[in-house]
């Protein structure tokens, strides 16, 4: 029965720190936060919990929230038979690990809004995603009344769910080391489901599949295979030239709805982009692309300037919808262009960007692609194309603009430091190669990044880092209660390293090996692996532990990337054991879902390549031709550092001197050392020309 007084909704979000919860401030729902309070609630009033899960850019957690959460009908009925709790699974990616388990062994399958009912201790009984008003309704009344009539059943259910998950996330299972003939199975599955014909893996709706291009591109490095790395050239130009990546402000969306990149799905994702400018970034340094270079010069741009938020950190998303229509900032038709650059130019951007009177999206308008090769085309018209570029791009900057989610992420934070960093680097040691124009662009987005990037760093480092221990989110410059995960500890520390080799400080490399130290402490699971909370973390109906890559590194993946390089770094082999232990949890699971362990399997190659230990002792860090044909030729997951000899901090440069005052570079595999070079092409010859 309805119990009196729950009928008028309480605002208990307005000061939550996720911008997702701050959208349903205002709902006629009585929502709680996920806290303690909300099911002894449920549990006081014998009712059932109604867990919402989403994210800001969801476009159909929008929907949803239009449909349902703001109607006084369903707000009434929540408020009289529910405690209703709003999750944000960014903020929260524990609590949507395991419920998203529940949901996928319920249903099959899974995706945002995640719609789960729960017993007052949070066993979940029933699960969904989205549903209609009129449906949701129906469920509302169905799951009322086999809570007060069914009791039993929906227990026994609840109890079937949470052992069905329970397994799903167990740990200790078989484990084998992670060999080259893994690896190189690895690569022959990404290839047979390998998209010929549009770049890519499988079909509608098609994701950039950053991860095992990363691998690919590794796998290239340490095998020669052609393959591979055509592969990772095709997808990336694919991607590139089509509607997925956005061809004025740079950014990529967050997937494609068909199956050859046309028509994105319009949000944009700090971790997507943060991923894919280390894709491009590592396609440029090995094969020059130019294509590569420029992709990945716009999404350092579009980091820098439409994510990055001064004094903090990266903000998480743009948003899918503005003033909730899909795309309504991005797309156009032919009068548009007309509209903004006259006949001629407005003509040429139809046909380069192919924009046409029937249209590729909605209601005869187009998503911008770039439907001509003009990478390579003549200066004049390279220079046209981006003249009417940026053209477009101020005129569209006047359109009303998709909100942002402002909340800092640490681990994605961690991607794009180490992202950027690896960028920064390139950048460097490239030497020019372009037009005038194109070489000052470069530099003036190189500079921009760089400033980001430290700045992020910062912000992780004094904000997200309280008594030692990692928290998940900020906002505002104010850091929130939810502790890090696994992949926040692993992408952070990943991060760190990254910062100790660009910028030779030890303060970097100390940090990493705090969060690492905790890491080991606190996540570790029996037989190697790890779990993705804390062993002190709030408890939940499971403990969430999963291997598996999928929009970002798992925890396990990430946590492993940053433990070698640490490694690396220190010569300290402990981490490096750590490593390969929990590698090995991995590996059975490499061979065969080759697509799900990309980041992984990324990882194994580096600790096959070594990873090598390059360490340059010069004067002049920036400069120094060493440095640059350090970098360029760097194998699979090789660590650099530059700086002067016995650095404080910095353990390569230790008892490192140079030979005759000259700048000289040591390079040491699985801490085997080569002997002392002086010249680029003495160094080049060992890091190509591996001993074996």
């Amino acid at each position: 029965m309805p119990v009196a007084g729950y009928g008028r909704a309480v605002n208990r979000l307005a000061e939550a720190t996720s911008p997702y919860l701050l959208q349903h401030a205002g709902n006629p729902v009585d929502w709680w936060p996920w806290c303690d309070e909300a099911f002894a609630e449920a549990k006081r009033r014998d009712v059932p919990v109604l867990v919402s899960v989403g994210y800001s850019a969801c476009h159909w957690c929008h929907v949803m929230a239009h449909e349902s959460f703001e109607d006084e009908t369903v707000g009434r009925l929540l408020n009289e038979s529910f405690v209703a709790i709003k999750v944000d699974r960014e903020e929260r990616p524990d609590v949507d690990a395991v419920y998203m388990t529940a949901t996928q062994a319920m249903t099959g399958q899974g995706g945002w809004p995640m719609t789960v009912f729960t017993t007052p201790d949070g066993t979940p009984f029933f699960c969904g995603t989205y549903f209609p008003r009129p449906n949701f309704l129906r469920l509302l009344e169905s799951v009322g009344t086999a809570w007060r009539e069914q009791r039993d059943a929906v227990l026994r259910q609840g109890a079937a769910v949470v052992e069905a998950i329970g397994g799903a996330q167990a740990v200790g299972g078989p484990t084998t080391p992670l060999t080259a003939d893994l690896l190189d199975a690895a690569a022959d599955q990404l290839a047979q489901e390998y998209d010929a014909t549009n770049g890519g893996f499988g079909g509608a709706p098609k994701f950039p599949p950053h991860m095992n291009l990363l691998f690919l591109l590794r796998h290239h490095q340490r095998t020669g295979s052609r393959q591979s790395l055509e592969i990772v050239r095709h997808t990336c130009e694919a991607m590139a030239r089509g509607g997925l990546h956005d061809q004025l402000a740079g950014g990529f969306a967050r997937y494609s709805v068909d199956g050859h990149w046309t028509v994105p799905h319009f949000e944009k994702m700090l971790y997507d982009n943060a991923l894919l400018l280390r894709a491009y970034t590592q396609l440029w340094r090995l094969t020059g692309d130019p294509l590569a270079a420029r992709v990945a010069r716009d999404v350092a741009r579009f980091l820098a300037d439409e994510l990055h938020r001064p004094g903090e950190g990266f903000a998480s998303a743009l948003d899918a919808d503005t003033d909730g229509v899909e795309g309504l900032t991005y797309v156009w038709t032919p009068a548009q262009l007309v509209e903004v650059l006259g006949e001629d130019d407005g003509r040429f951007a139809a046909d380069l960007f192919g924009v046409t009177e029937s249209g590729t999206f909605e209601h005869g308008t187009s998503v911008l692609r770039l439907a001509r090769d003009v990478d390579d085309a003549d200066p004049a018209v390279r220079a046209r194309w981006q003249d009417v570029a940026r053209r477009l791009l101020a005129a569209r900057d006047t359109r009303p603009q998709p909100t942002r989610d402002d909340k800092v992420v640490a681990a994605w934070n961690g991607l794009a430091i180490t992202a950027i960093a690896e960028f920064v680097r390139l950048v460097e040691t490239r030497g020019a190669s372009g037009a005038d124009g194109e070489d000052n662009l470069l530099e003036g987005v190189t500079i921009v990044a760089d400033g980001a990037m430290r700045d992020a760093a910062e912000h992780l480092a004094g904000v997200h880092l309280v008594d030692g221990r990692l928290r998940r989110v900020s906002r505002d410059g104010v850091v929130g209660q939810p502790a890090g995960v696994l992949e926040d500890y692993g992408c952070v520390a990943e991060a760190f390293c990254a910062m100790h080799q660009l910028t030779g400080e030890g303060r970097w490399l100390e940090l990493a090996g705090q969060l690492l130290d905790t890491a080991l402490a606190r996540f570790a699971a029996p037989g190697g692996g790890f779990y993705d909370t804390a062993d002190d973390a709030e408890r939940l109906v499971t403990r969430p532990a999963d291997p598996t890559d999928n929009a970002t590194p798992s925890g396990r993946s990430a946590i492993v990337a940053a433990l070698v390089d640490y490694a690396a770094l220190t010569g300290e082999t402990r981490y490096r054991e750590a490593a390969e232990a929990a590698l090995a949890t991995v590996a059975p699971l490499v061979g065969r879902h080759a697509r799900f362990t990309g980041y992984a399997a990324g990882v194994g190659e580096a600790l096959l390549s070594g990873p090598y230990e390059i360490a340059v002792v010069t004067d002049d860090p920036a400069g120094d031709p060493l440095v640059a044909a350090a970098y360029r030729h760097a194998p699979p997951g090789a660590v650099v550092v530059a700086g002067r000899p016995d650095q404080p901090g910095v353990p390569l440069l230790a008892d490192r001197p140079m030979l005759d005052g000259r700048a000289t570079a040591y390079v040491c595999r699985g801490f085997v050392c080569q002997r002392p070079v002086s010249t680029v092409d003495d160094l080049v010859t060992q890091l190509t020309r591996p001993a074996r």
